[in-house]
């Protein structure tokens, strides 16, 4: 009891100090709890909780705590347990070490312990790339694989969290949870008077934690065909993440994407739609994915799979819908029971007869009446 009493102690004084230094993470902060656990060697979280050794972090000189408090602070807030999916412990972790302590090392005031995990060469990019690079050139990093891979030196996941693959119910609950908190730390740096509040790399990590707003899986189902025969058994794409498919054996679909990129959408729209691209290109393993941008001409196609990293968008000026589905119309490999899905607020204008495929049409908030569109299924996005 008294090892706990003197931890709250100390991460008490160090929120004060985080509160003067930067809003911003104070109030995301505020949205974690601390446990104090002789469990563990150092910290980590489970995502939600985070838990300290008290000998540890009594042995830390004060800007050390600080620099602690905001490492899982930070991997929490930037969901870096659910994003992990079912990608390779260890491998993760270190990928999403770089990512954090390469923010914290940005701001001025925090100090990372001893041992934290560096790698300015690679800290400008998101944590899934990292971890394809890694996967990729086999990089190992001295005194890192034990540590990291049961009890994590300022790691991602506590060391009761053994698998890191949550259940649908507390992924989304994890979800709302830290964007709210995000979404209030963001205000009060901007009502704020403090420069650098929100760290550099943020809206970069942003734009990974986007996740769409619909059930792709849920959409797409009707139009799941059946593989070719070399597709039966286990798929070894996956296999080295651990993800052994035989529920899913044989499914495919193939969807061809238009991201609405015309002078009327806005870069806040725009990342909602590729939101929705990076959740259709990850609701089904095997699933075919051509992206267009669109504006008064279209760009394309990109070809996309599960964890493709989406190329910049490209467009501005007016809308036209009609070269999109010209172009799809004209590919060789089109087959009756692929889907067409259109990111658009609706505003422009309409092929004179309706493509003789499904269409979807998903719509801003504010955009056109879904009544109004001439043909194809209609959803509107909920938030904007």
């Amino acid at each position: 009891m008294k090892l706990a009493t003197e931890t709250n102690k100390i991460i008490s004084a160090s929120m004060l100090r985080v509160r003067m230094k930067s809003p911003f993470f104070a109030t995301l902060a505020l949205f974690a709890r601390v446990i104090s656990t002789e469990t563990i060697a150092t910290a980590a979280t489970d995502g939600e909780d985070i838990f300290i050794n008290p000998d540890f972090v009594a042995s830390l000189p004060s800007s050390q705590v600080d620099g602690l408090l905001l490492h899982e602070v930070l991997h929490a807030a930037l969901l870096h347990i659910p994003r992990r999916g079912a990608r390779e412990r260890m491998q993760w972790n270190i990928a999403a070490d770089i990512v954090v302590n390469g923010m914290i090392a940005q701001q001025h005031g925090f100090e990372l312990p001893a041992g934290a995990l560096r790698d300015p060469k690679l800290e400008n990019l998101s944590v899934e790339e990292i971890y394809e690079l890694l996967l990729k050139q086999n990089k190992r990093y001295p005194n890192c694989e034990t540590d990291l891979l049961y009890e994590p030196l300022y790691g991602t996941s506590a060391s009761n969290e053994c698998s890191g693959i949550l259940d649908q119910a507390k992924q989304a609950a994890l979800e709302a949870h830290w964007r709210n908190a995000m979404q209030q730390a963001i205000a009060v740096a901007r009502s704020s008077n403090s420069q650098g509040s929100i760290p550099a790399g943020w809206q970069r990590e942003l734009g990974a934690l986007s996740q769409g707003q619909l059930n792709w899986r849920s959409y797409l189902w009707r139009y799941l065909v059946q593989t070719p025969t070399d597709f039966t058994g286990f798929d070894r794409r996956f296999i080295g993440q651990r993800l052994y498919l035989e529920a899913l054996e044989g499914e495919t679909v193939q969807v061809f994407v238009a991201v609405d990129t015309s002078g009327s959408v806005g870069d806040h729209e725009l990342q909602l739609f590729l939101s929705e691209v990076t959740g259709i290109i990850n609701a089904y393993p095997h699933l075919k994915c051509q992206l267009y941008y669109a504006a008064a001409d279209v760009y394309g196609p990109y070809n996309l799979t599960i964890n493709s990293q989406l190329p910049k968008a490209v467009g501005g000026g007016g809308t036209s819908f009609v070269p999109f589905f010209e172009t799809v119309s004209q590919q060789a490999d089109w087959h009756s029971s692929g889907v067409c899905v259109y990111l658009t607020d609706g505003y422009g204008t309409f092929p004179q007869q309706p493509p003789a495929f499904p269409v979807l049409w998903v719509v801003t908030c504010g955009g056109l009446d879904l009544e109004a569109f001439p043909f194809g299924e209609t959803v509107r996005l909920l938030s904007c």
